[in-house]
């Protein structure tokens, strides 16, 4: 085990209705003034815009607001943020949606207190060390943002969809309502699921010199994810299956199932070159198309630890061969990425070869970089990877 250090601050408000209780936590909190941050339609159409701007208007909060976010939240809208947050003085950003509504309050938070390109940060020319604090109502169960280190954000002016990490990021706090998620369809709600198990499954996969704390930890998760995730696709408002998903979402990306081992994540590295290029690709279908190659690509190269997952999370007979155990669980996983009626190939999106290679080449920096994971991502992995998605 690797000597780490390790902190998750965030406070969690978890339960029905605790949205109608934002008035006071900030109140609480002794904020004065709110950056209101959401998506297009569904905060409103929910009524979670109204529930939030009443609670505001009860305990007297004051606000400003700036709506429009997309998926693979662009660094354009940001700037405008960053430029609002600045006039009007504001000393919380409230962000009420999921992981791109989290991360681009993530981003404006920083910018403020950066004179440059907030894209700077994202790109890593520059290191931010001081930012806003960002509150979050999650209305989504996907990124784990709401207690990570991490922020990404796309620009699509120049095609490329960059992370950064800092513990700056971390919410102050996170209102989390099982029944907020009740609108997302079985489509999103995947895309949600996929995500969660990404952000663990990469992480289960990295360098371990014995069986981990952590990969017990990330074993129990996924298989939580994915017992729950078959309940939700009987009954998508299973109350207790969305609860289980939702705390599955925060902990699977704040670092508690890599304690002791490196965190890389060489598959949403593939995938946010995918959806960068792609912006009409979600983040979670990007995931759930790679991570069936990743394993296929790589079975020969970790098939221990691979077969471990296949039989202790994906319940897959330990009494097969070693390949023929990593061919079926990658089997069932595909299965289970297709109940939530989720592309399993870029077949759908036109994705041509000459893509692949503009995305191997920027993945790599035409040859000249490997991704430093359990499983080196080289040009050639990359490629068979992309490749093995058509």
């Amino acid at each position: 085990m690797l000597d780490f250090d390790f902190i998750s601050p965030t406070k969690i408000f978890f339960g029905k209705g605790k949205e109608k209780e934002i008035g006071k936590i900030i109140k609480d909190y002794n904020f004065k003034k709110v950056f209101l941050h959401y998506g297009k339609n569904s905060v409103k159409s929910s009524g979670l815009y109204d529930v939030v701007v009443s609670s505001l208007k009860e305990n007297g909060i004051d606000f400003v607001e700036l709506g429009g976010v997309e998926p693979n939240p662009d660094v354009s809208l940001c700037k405008e943020g960053i430029e609002i947050c600045r006039k009007e003085k504001v000393d919380l950003i409230l962000a009420l949606g999921g992981g791109s509504v989290i991360d681009s309050g993530k981003l404006i938070a920083h910018g403020v207190f950066y004179n440059g390109d907030p894209f700077d940060i994202s790109l890593h020319k520059v290191e931010s060390n001081k930012a806003l604090p960002v509150g979050v109502i999650l209305t989504n169960s996907a990124s784990g943002s709401e207690l990570s280190t991490s922020c990404v954000i796309s620009s699509r002016e120049l095609k490329i969809k960059k992370g950064f990490n800092s513990e700056l990021n971390r919410p102050l706090f996170v209102i989390e309502n099982p029944e907020l998620t009740y609108s997302l369809n079985l489509h999103l709600t995947g895309c949600g699921i996929v995500d969660i198990l990404s952000h663990t499954f990469e992480r289960y996969f990295n360098h371990s010199e014995r069986y981990e704390f952590s990969d017990y930890l990330a074993e129990g998760l996924m298989k939580s994810v994915i017992d729950n995730g078959r309940e939700l696709t009987k009954d998508l408002h299973d109350y207790q299956a969305r609860a289980n998903i939702m705390i599955a979402s925060s902990y699977s990306h704040n670092g508690l199932t890599s304690l002791g081992k490196n965190s890389k994540m060489p598959i949403h590295q593939l995938e946010h070159e995918l959806s960068a290029l792609f912006p009409n690709i979600s983040h979670g279908e990007g995931l759930a198309i790679l991570i069936p190659s990743w394993m296929a690509a790589c079975k020969d190269l970790d098939q221990e630890k691979m077969v471990k997952f296949c039989v202790n999370v994906l319940e897959v007979d330990k009494n097969l061969s070693g390949d023929e155990i990593i061919d079926e669980g990658i089997r069932v996983l595909k299965e289970f990425f297709k109940s939530f009626n989720l592309s399993l190939s870029l077949k759908g999106y036109n994705v041509s070869k000459d893509d692949i290679i503009q995305m191997v080449n920027k993945l790599t920096c035409n040859h000249s970089k490997v991704y430093d994971s359990n499983i080196p991502l080289d040009y050639d992995l990359a490629l068979k990877i992309y490749l093995n998605s058509l």
